[in-house]
């Protein structure tokens, strides 16, 4: 079962070349990895080509980058992966083994890399409340079969919210893998702009989502 990685990226020159050395253990077992940029101004192109199988280039946007990744993708399996987070060890192997049962989709528990105690009670909720409600984010690292990726229509084309937008169709086709194996996702965002107010922030983004509230108005709230 070939996996293929996709990366959507803007501006990750800072971060692009650890992501992608990470991945090559996986692309030396026969998974490919393939980058989309959304249209960066720094050398975050000429980084990534050295370590992957293709590079492509979409317009801007997590949603548009990750569709396009997923029609190019040659594996079965499609893994949806932030440049600022890390896979635990035998990520690929967990992933076949769990699409081996009843599940087509899953993703991951998540760590935040901050050593702050606050960070970690922040993590213990975000997974139990994924595991709950079998809603994923794009932190957890989400994997799809490709055919069912496709079947539900793949990543609305919104801004903001696409992972759970997603996550939505799919749990009404198939049951999750939530697995307890951890991502390590970066805490920099909480960390710049402060831990609590980043929460009651995301919170408050997912709450007006829910009932209702247009993408595009809040991905501005989101990046303010």
């Amino acid at each position: 079962m070939r996996i293929s990685i996709i990366v959507p990226v803007l501006n990750e020159a800072s971060t692009i070349a650890v992501c992608l050395d990470s991945l090559q253990p996986y692309r030396a077992q026969g998974h490919e990895v393939i980058v989309v940029d959304g249209g960066s101004r720094d050398d975050t192109l000429a980084l990534a080509r050295p370590l992957t199988d293709r590079v492509l280039v979409a317009p801007a946007g997590r949603a548009r980058q990750m569709n396009q990744g997923a029609q190019a993708a040659r594996g079965e399996v499609l893994l949806f992966l932030h440049a600022d987070t890390r896979l635990p060890e035998a990520a690929c192997e967990v992933i076949v083994s769990a699409l081996r049962t009843a599940a087509r989709w899953g993703r991951f528990d998540v760590r935040l890399s901050g050593a702050a105690p606050a960070f970690r009670m922040i993590e213990f909720m975000m997974n139990l409340r994924s595991r709950l409600t079998r809603i994923a984010t794009g932190d957890q690292a989400m994997f799809v079969r490709k055919d069912l990726f496709h079947a539900v229509g793949g990543f609305e084309d919104i801004p903001l919210m696409e992972d759970i937008a997603l996550s939505r169709r799919l749990k009404k086709m198939a049951p999750a893998a939530c697995l307890r194996q951890r991502v390590v996702t970066s805490s920099r965002r909480w960390e710049e702009n402060g831990i609590f107010q980043t929460v009651l922030l995301m919170w408050r983004l997912r709450l007006r989502y829910w009932l209702g509230a247009d993408p595009a108005r809040l991905v501005r709230q989101y990046y303010r």
